[in-house]
C-alpha cells in the first residue's frame, strides 16, 4: 500500500483536508482499515455519544429516532469520524482490539476489550451496520465498525466486575471528577455548586468535590423530579432547582443556598449557562467549564463585562488517571452509582 505521507502520533497522517490541521480540526479523515506502524484498530461495539451532540440532534429532529440516526451515520460518512457540525463535540466508544502495529505504544494487546479516552470528534471511525440495533432515542449507540486510534491517543481497559455500559458512561466523563478534585484541593473547605449536579459528570463532580475537601456542596438541577433524585444520592448539602440560562435566577439561587461558591462546575448540556455560572461564582474563585454547549467566548468576555476576577477553566477531558479515579468513585459511592444506573 502506498501512503501519502509518514504516521504521526497525532494523527496527521489521517487528515484529508488540504493545508495541515490536526484531526479534530479536520474536516474529513482517512479511514482505510490498513494501520500506520504505532496505530490501533478497534472492532467497535458501541458508541456513547456527547450529550451535547445528542440533545442537539433531538433538538432539531424533534425527538425523531430515526432521523436522528440517519444524521449520525451521513456525519460519520461524509466526516470519518463522528463531530457533530453545530456543537463541534463527539463522544467516545468501546470495542475490543483487533489489530496492533507494531510500533504502537499503547499497551494494547488484541482481543483486549477497551473504552477510547479520545474523542470521536478526532477518531477515525467506519459503521458498517448502518446502526441498525439503535433507535436514535439515547445517547448509547450500538454500533458494528470499527475505529483508529493513534500513536497519542489513549485508551482503558474495561474492568470486569462493572457491566460494559455503566463502564462506557463513567469513562465518557472521567476528566471531570478529576480536575474538579484538583482545583478544589487549592482551596480550603470551599463551598463548591456543580451545575447540572443530577448528571453523570455532575454527580462524579460531586463526590469528587467530597473526597477533595469541600466543605459545602451545592448540586444545582433544572427541575423537582432530578432535585428528589440527588437529595436522595445524599451527594450535596444543598440541592438548588433553577434554570442555568437565567443569570439572576441561578445567582440568586447559590446565594441562598451558601454561595456565593468558591469553585463552580458547569456540566450542563445546554448553551447559556456561562453568565450565571460566574455570577454564582465568590471574586477569585474558579469556574470549571466541562460542557461542550459553553460558549468560551461568551465565558470570557461575560466575566469581562461583569467586571468579575474569577479564573476561568476548560476541562479538556484528561488528567492522568482519571479512568481509574473516576471508577473508584462510582464503585464507592452508591449514590453515584444509582444516579448512573437510573440513567442506563
Amino acid at each position: 500500500m502506498t501512503r501519502p505521507r509518514p504516521s504521526d502520533p497525532t494523527g496527521l497522517h489521517r487528515v484529508l483536508d488540504p493545508g495541515r490541521v490536526l484531526p479534530q480540526a479536520a474536516q474529513r479523515l482517512d479511514t482505510r482499515c490498513e494501520l500506520w506502524p504505532d496505530e490501533v484498530r478497534v472492532r467497535v461495539e458501541r458508541l456513547n455519544l456527547d450529550a451535547a451532540s445528542f440533545r442537539q440532534l433531538e433538538r432539531k429532529h424533534g425527538g425523531d429516532g430515526a432521523a436522528v440516526r440517519a444524521e449520525v451515520l451521513d456525519i460519520v460518512r461524509t466526516r470519518g469520524k463522528m463531530q457533530n457540525p453545530e456543537t463541534g463535540s463527539g463522544g467516545m466508544l468501546i470495542g475490543v482490539v483487533e489489530e496492533v502495529g507494531p510500533e504502537s505504544t499503547l499497551g494494547l494487546e488484541v482481543g483486549d476489550r477497551v473504552a477510547t479516552l479520545v474523542s470521536l470528534t478526532l477518531t477515525p471511525l467506519v459503521i458498517e451496520d448502518e446502526l441498525a440495533g439503535w433507535d436514535g432515542l439515547g445517547e448509547q449507540v450500538p454500533c458494528s465498525g470499527y475505529a483508529v486510534l493513534f500513536g497519542r491517543s489513549i485508551a482503558a481497559r474495561i474492568p470486569d466486575d462493572l457491566p460494559a455500559d455503566l463502564s462506557l458512561s463513567v469513562m465518557d466523563v472521567c476528566g471531570a471528577p478529576a480536575l474538579t478534585a484538583r482545583v478544589v484541593a487549592d482551596y480550603v473547605e470551599p463551598t463548591v455548586a456543580v451545575i447540572g449536579g443530577g448528571g453523570k459528570s455532575g454527580s462524579l463532580s460531586l463526590a469528587a468535590a467530597r473526597q477533595a475537601g469541600a466543605g459545602r456542596l451545592i448540586g444545582v438541577v433544572p427541575h423537582e423530579t432530578e432535585a428528589a433524585l440527588l437529595r436522595d444520592s445524599g451527594l450535596a448539602d444543598e440541592v438548588v432547582v433553577a434554570d442555568a440560562r437565567d443569570p439572576i435566577v441561578l445567582r440568586d439561587e447559590v446565594h441562598k443556598a451558601g454561595g456565593p461558591a468558591d469553585v463552580t462546575v458547569v456540566c450542563v448540556d445546554v448553551p447559556g449557562c456561562e453568565g450565571g455560572a460566574i455570577l454564582a461564582t465568590a471574586e477569585r474563585g474558579t469556574v470549571i467549564f466541562f460542557s461542550m454547549a459553553t460558549s468560551f467566548p461568551a465565558a470570557a468576555l461575560g466575566a469581562e463585562g461583569l467586571a468579575a476576577d474569577v479564573r476561568m477553566v476548560i476541562g479538556n477531558g484528561y488528567v492522568p488517571g482519571h479512568a481509574s479515579y473516576a471508577l473508584e468513585l462510582l464503585r464507592g459511592n452508591d449514590g453515584v452509582r444509582d444516579l448512573f444506573e437510573r440513567r442506563l
